[in-house]
């Protein structure tokens, strides 16, 4: 179908900014973007409250914004990495999402502060979503969540991360994650599917965009055939928690979300894909004005309650 019309009167007004292709803008110029862009998630909606504290990482301290909802304590918990390429983004940018996240699905909601590249190339991003997963395992009692009812989740480069943290538990032996939750995820650093052709020049993601990122996140070619920068070329998906996989029409990364999921089902796990018609790469972030973005917050809520309550 064509682009939802919300989504067509977005990006004219978008475009009315005539800002230039963000792969030819500094970093400092892509976080600053990304700052401003999170007034399409709407207002900040009320939480119970909010705890910004800190979990420890290979390198020094990661901080973790927690939002806790209303509910019976202990509440479920989600670990969630936010997007943006693994170079943009912070709490900041996606503290709206979180906030509805918590209060839709009932959970604890642990946003992770990962380090970013190109300051902190792979795998740092890596190791400080798996240390921040860890720690809530062991340490988010002591906030009114429950670690047996943990789950980790995030949107694009988080989705990869949520993905990647998944397959580093079962490799390592815990944590325990009883659910994942891969919103328009990176799964495969090269690919030539349909929707990279077809979504080449976006909307809103392109090509030439993702490959700035991956530029500025990996040290060499190697890195690429890593399961921790490409977790759909993990040889063995078994034994992986449940997932919910979003994928949107209008995204390059459409098909490889696709396929990552269906790899999940046929090893046997239980995996739902789900695929946002006339929608586009970071809608889940534009719940302010698409009725779609507010409609995938509500599912993914939806499957978080059905795994974890």
């Amino acid at each position: 179908m064509a682009l939802h019309p919300q989504v067509e009167a977005l990006l004219a007004e978008l475009a009315k900014e005539e800002l230039p292709p963000p792969e030819t803008m500094t970093v400092e110029q892509n976080r600053e973007m990304i700052l401003q862009l999170r007034e399409l998630a709407g207002p900040p909606e009320e939480v119970v409250d909010v705890v910004d504290t800190t979990a420890p990482g290979l390198e020094g301290p990661i901080p973790v914004r927690l939002y806790v909802p209303e509910g019976e304590r202990p509440l479920p918990v989600l670990v969630y990495f936010h997007g943006g390429g693994w170079v943009i983004g912070d709490l900041d940018s996606h503290d709206a999402t979180c906030r509805a996240m918590a209060n839709r699905s009932g959970c604890l909601v642990a946003a992770v502060d990962y380090r970013l590249a190109p300051e902190h190339p792979f795998p740092a991003a890596v190791d400080d979503a798996y240390a921040a997963a860890a720690w809530a395992a062991e340490k988010i009692g002591d906030f009114g969540g429950d670690a047996s009812r943990l789950a980790v989740g995030g949107d694009s480069a988080g989705g990869n991360l949520a993905a990647v943290v998944s397959q580093l538990a079962k490799v390592r032996g815990g944590p325990s994650i009883a659910f994942q939750l891969l919103v328009y995820p990176a799964t495969e650093r090269h690919d030539d599917s349909p929707s990279m052709t077809e979504n080449a020049d976006g909307p809103v993601l392109t090509v030439a965009w993702m490959e700035w990122f991956w530029g500025h996140y990996l040290t060499g070619p190697d890195d690429a055939l890593d399961p921790r920068v490409s977790p759909g070329l993990a040889p063995d998906l078994s034994g992986l928690p449940p997932a919910l996989v979003v994928t949107a029409e209008y995204d390059p990364l459409r098909d490889q979300g696709a396929r990552y999921a269906q790899r999940l089902r046929d090893a046997g796990v239980d995996a739902e894909h789900r695929n946002y018609d006339g929608m586009i790469h970071g809608f889940l972030q534009m719940a302010g004005l698409l009725d779609g973005g507010r409609e995938v917050l509500d599912d993914a809520a939806a499957a978080l309650r059905s795994r974890l309550i």
